[in-house]
C-alpha cells in the first residue's frame, strides 16, 4: 500500500468536514463563477457552508427530514450545494446522470424512491411531468436556476434565504442533526440501461475514509485550484473534484465544456485537474500541432531526451512555454475512469507535467490506487491507498488474476438486490470485475475487464483495451473496439475483429485517398503492420470502419456490450 505522506484533517462525516475545515478555511475562495466573459463572482468556504446549513434547514422545514432527494444537472456550485445539504442532515442524496433520457430518468426517479429533486432548467417540462404520475413518490421540485418560488416548484435560491430566516429565529434541526456514518446516506446508479443497472449504496464513511487516503499521499493544499470537468454525478469527479477541493479548502472552478479545457486552464491558472485519458490525448495531441505550427517540435523532441533523466521541476522550468500555455500553473493531472496509454503518460512526464493514473469504482468511492510523487511507475495505477488491501485471486499461469480490494471504502453492497451483493461481495472484500498484475513491489497493472477477455481456441486471453491502445495509435483513428467474431461452421473458433472509428479528414490528409473503398484499404494496411508486431494468435482478421462514435457512458468509457450488439445488429 502506499505510504502516507502528508498530514490529514480526522473526520467522521461530510457535517464534521465542513465544520472542521470551514473553521481553518473560511476566508478562502471556495468557488469562481463566471457571469460573463471576463466577470467572474466568487464564494468563499465560509459562505458555502452557511448557504448549505440554510437550504439543509429549509429542507427539513418542508417535511423532507429523512427522505431520498435526487441533484441532476451540469457541473455547477448550485449542485454541489445541494448534495450536501442533502447528505449532511437532511436525508438521502441520489445523484442523477445528466445525459439520461426521459425514459429513464423516470425509472430511475421511480427505483430510488425520491421524494425530491433539484434540477437544472432544462429539466423542467420533464420532472413536471413525472410528478404527476401515480408511478413514482416524487412530490417537490427544486429549481437551481428560478430565483422565486412558484406553481408548484421551489427556487433554490428561496429557500437558502427561507433557511437563514429559520436559523435566525433559532431552528437548529439542521444544524444539530447527527449523522450515522455507517449507514446509507448516497445512492448511485452503476451505468448501464435503467433495467441493468445496479444501485450503489455508500456511506459518509465510505467517502470519509477515502478523502482521509487521497490526502495522505497527494500534494494537494489550500492554495490550489482545481477544474471541475467530468460529470458530477460521478464518484470519480464527485469524491476527487468536488468533495476533495472543500476537504482542502482550495478553489474550485468550472470548465466552459470540452472545446474550452486548454482555454479554461490557462484564464483559472489551474492548479489540478482529474480527467479521463481521451481528454488528456486531445490536450497533448494539440499541444504538438502547436508546436508543429510554430515549428519548434523537433527541438521541444530533443529537449525531452536531453531532460529524460531530469528531476519533474528541472523538466518543468526546461519547458516553461508549454506549461505558460496552460497558465504555468499546472501542479497534478489525474487520469481515470480509464486505461491511460502509457506512451501518453511518459509524454507528459517527459515535458514536466505530473501525470498519474488513478484507479477506482463506484463501489469503493472510489479511488482504490493512484501514482504519486513518491511511488509512481509509468504503466501502473501505483499502490493503493493507505487504508486498503488488495489482492488477485483465480490468478493464470501468467500471474493475472481477478483484483479484489478491502477497506473502509468498501460500500455497503447493492441497494434492493441480495443476489448481486452476494456475488460481488465476499467476506469484506470486493470483486472489482478487472483483471491485474501486482508487481513485487506493490504496483498494480490494470490488464482489463474480466468480462471483456476474449478466450480464443487455444486458451490464450485477448485483452481488448491493450489492442486498442494500439489500433487508436494509427493516424486518423479516433477511437476502435476489439471483439471477437466465431465462424458458423466453427463456434469455438474465435477471431479478432476490430471497429474502427476514423476522423475523415485526418485520413485524407494523411492517406492521400477520398473513397471509403480507399480509406478502408489505407487503414487495412496499418492493421497488417499491428500483425506483423504480434504473436499470430493475437492477429486483428477482420475491420469495420465507420465515422460514427462508439457507445460510451458520460465518462467516455466504452460501453462494450451496448457496441458488440449493435455490430451484430447490423451484420444479421
Amino acid at each position: 500500500m502506499s505510504e502516507r505522506l502528508y498530514e490529514t484533517i480526522k473526520i467522521e462525516n461530510l457535517k464534521d468536514m465542513l465544520e472542521k475545515t470551514g473553521k481553518l478555511y473560511e476566508n478562502n475562495i471556495a468557488y469562481k463563477i463566471k457571469t460573463e466573459p471576463g466577470k467572474y463572482e466568487t464564494f468563499t468556504h465560509k459562505q458555502v457552508r452557511d448557504m448549505i446549513n440554510c437550504l439543509g434547514t429549509a429542507l427539513i422545514d418542508i417535511g423532507l427530514k429523512g427522505k431520498r432527494i435526487a441533484v441532476i444537472g451540469e457541473n455547477r456550485y448550485e449542485w454541489e450545494i445541494a448534495y450536501l445539504s442533502v447528505v449532511c442532515g437532511a436525508g438521502t442524496v441520489v445523484p442523477l446522470d445528466k445525459s439520461l433520457p426521459a425514459n429513464e430518468l423516470e425509472s430511475v426517479i421511480q427505483r430510488s424512491e425520491v421524494e425530491a429533486i433539484f434540477y437544472s432548467k432544462k429539466y423542467e417540462e420533464i420532472l413536471t411531468k413525472i410528478k404527476y404520475k401515480e408511478s413514482n413518490r416524487l412530490k417537490h421540485l427544486i429549481s437551481m436556476d428560478n430565483l422565486k418560488n412558484s406553481e408548484g416548484i421551489y427556487s433554490q435560491r428561496e429557500l437558502i434565504e427561507k433557511g437563514k430566516e429559520l436559523i435566525l429565529n433559532g431552528n437548529r434541526e439542521f444544524l444539530d442533526a447527527k449523522i450515522d456514518s455507517e449507514k446509507m446516506s448516497i445512492m448511485l446508479f452503476t451505468s448501464g440501461t435503467t433495467s441493468r443497472s445496479k444501485v450503489v449504496m455508500l456511506s459518509h464513511k465510505n467517502i470519509c475514509s477515502n478523502l482521509i487516503d487521497i490526502a495522505s499521499i497527494l500534494d494537494v493544499t489550500s492554495e490550489d485550484i482545481f477544474l471541475s470537468i467530468l460529470p458530477i454525478h460521478h464518484v470519480f469527479e464527485c469524491t476527487v473534484g468536488f468533495l476533495f477541493s472543500l476537504y482542502k479548502g482550495a478553489q474550485t472552478v468550472f470548465c466552459d465544456g470540452l472545446r474550452h479545457i486548454t482555454q479554461n486552464l490557462l484564464e483559472y491558472k489551474v492548479s489540478v485537474m482529474a480527467c479521463v485519458p481521451g481528454i488528456y490525448e486531445k490536450i497533448f495531441g494539440m499541444i504538438r500541432k502547436q508546436l508543429d505550427k510554430q515549428g519548434k517540435l523537433e527541438e521541444v523532441l530533443k529537449r525531452e531526451e536531453q531532460y529524460r533523466n531530469a528531476t519533474m521541476e528541472e523538466r518543468k522550468e526546461a519547458f516553461k512555454d508549454i506549461h505558460d500555455m496552460f497558465g504555468g500553473n499546472i501542479k497534478l493531472f489525474i487520469s481515470g475512469a480509464a486505461a491511460l496509454d502509457y506512451s501518453i503518460e511518459e509524454k507528459y512526464r517527459l515535458l514536466g507535467f505530473n501525470l498519474v493514473q488513478g484507479y477506482g469504482l463506484t463501489e469503493t468511492s472510489p479511488v482504490v490506487a493512484i501514482g504519486t510523487n513518491k511511488e509512481y511507475r509509468t504503466g501502473s495505477i501505483g499502490k493503493c491507498v493507505p487504508s486498503d488491501e488488495v489482492k488477485l485471486i483465480d490468478v493464470n499461469s501468467e500471474k493475472i488474476g481477478e483484483l479484489v480490494v478491502k477497506g473502509p471504502n468498501v460500500s455497503l453492497g447493492y441497494y434492493n438486490d441480495a443476489d448481486a451483493t452476494n456475488e460481488s461481495f465476499e467476506d469484506g472484500w470486493f470483486k472489482t470485475g478487472d483483471l491485474a498484475k501486482i508487481d513485487e513491489d506493490g504496483y498494480i497493472f490494470i490488464c482489463g475487464r474480466k468480462k471483456s477477455v476474449i478466450v480464443l481456441k487455444n486458451g490464450k486471453n485477448i485483452f481488448p483495451e491493450e489492442m486498442e491502445n494500439l489500433v487508436n495509435k494509427i493516424e486518423g483513428v479516433k477511437e476502435s473496439f476489439i471483439f471477437g467474431k466465431t465462424l458458423s461452421e466453427d463456434k469455438e473458433n474465435v477471431k479478432i475483429n476490430v471497429k474502427i472509428v476514423y476522423d475523415r479528414d485526418v485520413i485524407k490528409e494523411a492517406y492521400k485517398v477520398e473513397t471509403e473503398e480507399e480509406i478502408y484499404k489505407a487503414l487495412a494496411n496499418r492493421i497488417k503492420e499491428i500483425n506483423s508486431s504480434m504473436p499470430k494468435y493475437k492477429a486483428i482478421r477482420g475491420m469495420i470502419i465507420t465515422e460514427e462514435p462508439l457507445i460510451k457512458t458520460t465518462t467516455n468509457k466504452i460501453k462494450r456490450q451496448a457496441n458488440l450488439d449493435e455490430i451484430n445488429k447490423n451484420n444479421k
